[in-house]
């Protein structure tokens, strides 16, 4: 599945907010062209984080994914520290990553409770499909929460 495909996807669930950063936004200069996904009916930016990233560039402190090449980019989703731990092996089970392969489901470089894929392909898109909808569904469970 195309990042196109994908956006498109995320884009089509209800309540989403996606805030994706241009040149001459009010964002800094390093999110431009990158995308964050929220849930908020109301159109307001959500304290917290986002509950996805589509990022198209390395971060400082994070180029292990290589996305400075031209094409690639990542998909980051926010799933928690248990569900990320049932997902992939991370450090801390003595497993080394390769956070630059494609198609592979990883633990995010950096953020813990986080999941990343680099240029998802036909071994991965299912579950990330699965995956952030469900988060989707757990951030709109947050908000009726704290609005009851």
């Amino acid at each position: 599945m195309s990042m196109q495909q994908l956006l498109d996807t995320v884009r089509s669930f209800d309540g989403v907010l996606e805030l994706a950063p241009t040149e001459g936004s009010a964002f800094p200069e390093i999110a431009w062209g990158d995308h964050f996904f929220y849930y908020a009916p109301d159109g307001q930016i959500p304290g917290g984080q986002p509950y996805a990233t589509f990022v198209t560039k390395d971060y400082p402190g994070d180029a292990g994914s290589g996305l400075d090449a031209p094409g690639r980019w990542r998909i980051n989703i926010h799933v928690g520290k248990r569900a990320a731990a049932e997902l992939v092996a991370g450090p801390e089970q003595g497993c080394a990553h390769d956070f630059g392969a494609q198609d592979v489901l990883l633990p995010h470089p950096i953020h813990q409770g986080w999941i990343a894929v680099v240029d998802p392909g036909p071994d991965t898109t299912p579950t990330l499909l699965e995956l952030v909808r469900g988060v989707h569904e757990a951030a709109k469970a947050r908000v009726r929460r704290r609005t009851v």
